[in-house]
C-alpha cells in the first residue's frame, strides 16, 4: 500500500487564544486503506490487504467458502442437523434467525434451495497498559474547529451554539476499537467500558465469530479512535477540542481487525449486540450507531441485523464509501440506514492554523464547500441521504504504538460521525425519536446547491441547528 504524508507543525505562542505546552506535529494522511479515509487523489493507488491466515488460504484453495445464511423460520436442532450435512455450522444468531457456515463452493446452490433458507450468500468483506487519564469529564467547552463551525454546532471563538450536548445518549462506534492510549485522548467518563465489546473471526475460514475480551481497547489501527474523537472531542496536548456531541457516552464495539478490514458476519454480531443493549440495560436511553465501514454488496444477515436493531429503537448512521463514481458501499446504501457523503472546505490550508482558526461564514454558504472526488456517488437503487464535513478532519491517529500523534484524515469515514453526533443531539432533545423520523428530518432540512447532483450529496449539506429546530 502506498502512503504519502506531509508533515505540518503549529507552535502557538503564549499570547494567542489557545496555548499548547509543546510543539504538536500534525500529519496529513494523503491515503489510507480501503474504508479507512481514502485518498482523494485519483493518482494514488491503494491496495486493500486482507489477513486470512494460513488456514484460511488453505481452505480457499480447497474451494471452501464462508457463507451467511438467513432462515425464513426460527433456528432449530433439526435445521442445524440438515445444514450440517452440507457443511460446518460455525455460529448462530437466533435474534435474527441467522447463522454462518463453512462449506464447499459447489454446495452453496444446494443450501440456497433448502425450503427453510431465505438467503445464503458468501460472507462479505468490510474495510473501513496503564496510562494517564484525561482530567476533564467532557470537552463541551473545548476549542472550536472548522468542521464543527460548518455544521453550526459551534461558532468561531464563541463556543457551542446549540443547547444540546447529547447528555444521556449512547453512541455505539462499530469500528476498530480504541487505542491502548485512549485515556490520554478521551475522558474516561465518556467511554462505557462496561458495555465495550470486541467481535472477531468471520469469513467462514478461520473459525466462527467470537468475542475477544478486552481487545476493544488494544487497537493498532487508530481508525475507531479518530472516528470517536469527532463525536465527543479529544485532548490535544493539554488543549480540549470540542466534539459534535461532547457529552454522549461512547460504546466501542470492535468489529474490524488491526488492518481495518473485516466481515459482514462480524458486523452483524456487533449490530445485534447494540440492539440487545437498547432492548436491555439501555432501554431507557437513546442509542445511535455509527459505522464508518462498508463493502460492495448488501449481505442478507447484515441487513437482517440492521432491521432488527431499528425495530428495537436504534438509529444507524454509516459512511457512503470512498469509491467515487463506482457507487456506494453497504450497509450505507441500504435505505433504512442514514448514509453520509464527504464535504471539504475550499479554504483549507489557505490561512495559518486554518483547521481551528478559520471562521466559516454564517449563514451557511455552500460556495465554501466542495464535494470530495472520492466520496461515493449513489448508483441506481442506492440511497444517499446527506453530506457532512469529511475532508482533512483533525484527530488522534497513531502510526507508532504508544506515541501520541494527530492527523488530518479524509474520507466518508470522517463525515459519518458528524451526522451520528447530530443524531445524538436530536435524540437528546426527543429521546423517543425513531430512525425513520430522524432520517426524514435530516433530509428535509439539508441544503443543496443547484450545481450539486443528488447522487453526489443526497439531499444536501446538513447542519445541527437546522435539524434541532425541527425536532419536537
Amino acid at each position: 500500500m502506498k502512503r504519502s504524508y506531509v508533515q505540518l507543525t503549529h507552535l502557538l505562542n503564549a499570547g494567542r487564544n489557545v496555548r499548547f505546552g509543546k510543539l504538536l506535529t500534525l500529519l496529513t494522511a494523503a491515503s489510507s486503506l480501503a474504508l479507512l479515509p481514502a485518498c482523494d487523489n485519483a493518482e494514488e493507488s491503494v491496495e486493500p490487504v486482507t489477513e486470512l491466515g494460513q488456514d484460511a488460504s488453505l481452505q480457499q484453495a480447497k474451494g471452501m467458502v464462508g457463507v451467511n445464511v438467513l432462515l425464513n423460520v426460527a433456528v432449530t436442532d433439526a435445521i442445524l442437523s440438515e445444514l450440517g450435512a452440507h457443511g460446518t455450522v460455525l455460529d448462530v444468531i437466533p435474534e435474527i434467525n441467522a447463522l454462518t457456515m463453512r462449506l464447499a463452493k459447489d454446495k452453496l446452490p444446494v443450501v440456497q434451495k433448502l425450503s427453510f433458507v431465505d438467503t445464503a450468500n458468501p460472507d462479505a468483506e468490510r474495510k473501513g497498559a496503564p496510562i494517564d487519564a484525561v482530567s476533564v469529564a467532557d470537552f463541551s467547552t473545548g476549542l472550536n474547529t472548522w468542521n464543527l463551525d460548518a455544521i453550526n454546532v459551534t461558532d468561531f471563538r464563541a463556543g457551542r451554539t446549540v443547547a444540546q450536548d447529547a447528555t444521556g445518549v449512547y453512541v455505539g462506534v462499530l469500528d476498530t476499537g480504541l487505542l491502548d492510549s485512549w485515556r490520554q485522548y478521551f475522558p474516561q467518563e465518556r467511554i462505557a467500558t462496561q458495555y465495550a465489546k470486541s467481535f472477531g473471526g468471520g469469513g467462514g475460514m478461520s473459525g466462527n465469530v467470537s468475542e475477544q475480551p478486552n481487545k476493544w481497547e488494544h487497537d493498532q489501527n487508530s481508525h475507531g479512535t479518530h472516528v470517536t474523537s469527532t463525536i465527543i472531542g479529544f485532548d490535544l496536548g493539554g488543549t480540549a477540542v470540542n466534539g459534535v456531541a461532547p457529552k454522549a457516552t461512547i460504546v466501542p464495539v470492535k468489529v474490524l481487525n488491526q488492518n481495518g478490514s473485516g466481515w459482514s458476519s462480524v458486523i452483524a454480531r456487533g449490530i445485534v449486540y447494540m440492539a440487545n443493549l437498547k432492548a436491555g440495560p439501555l432501554k431507557g436511553s437513546p442509542v445511535v450507531v455509527n459505522m464508518s465501514l462498508g463493502g460492495g454488496v448488501l449481505d442478507a444477515v447484515e441487513k437482517a441485523a440492521i432491521d432488527y436493531a431499528i425495530s428495537k429503537g436504534v438509529i444507524i448512521v454509516a459512511s457512503a464509501g470512498n469509491s467515487g463514481t463506482a457507487g456506494m458501499g453497504y450497509p450505507a446504501a441500504y435505505a433504512p440506514v442514514i448514509s453520509v457523503a464527504n464535504a471539504g472546505l475550499k479554504a483549507e490550508f489557505s490561512v495559518p492554523a486554518w483547521w481551528y482558526a478559520y471562521n466559516v461564514p454564517d449563514p451557511t454558504d455552500l460556495n465554501e464547500f466542495y464535494i470530495a472526488p472520492s466520496s461515493s456517488r449513489a448508483k441506481t437503487g442506492q440511497d444517499l441521504d446527506v453530506m457532512a464535513p469529511g475532508s482533512n478532519i483533525v484527530g488522534p491517529y497513531q502510526l507508532n504504538s504508544g506515541q501520541l500523534s494527530f492527523y488530518y484524515l479524509t474520507g466518508t469515514s470522517m463525515a459519518s460521525p458528524h451526522v451520528a453526533g447530530i443524531v445524538a443531539l436530536m435524540a437528546q432533545k426527543n429521546p423517543s425519536i425513531t430512525a425513520v423520523q430522524t432520517e426524514n428530518i435530516l433530509e428535509s432540512v439539508a441544503i443543496s446547491s443547484p450545481e450539486w447532483k443528488a447522487n453526489e450529496v443526497g439531499h444536501g449539506f446538513i447542519t445541527a441547528d437546522a435539524a434541532l429546530g425541527v425536532v419536537q
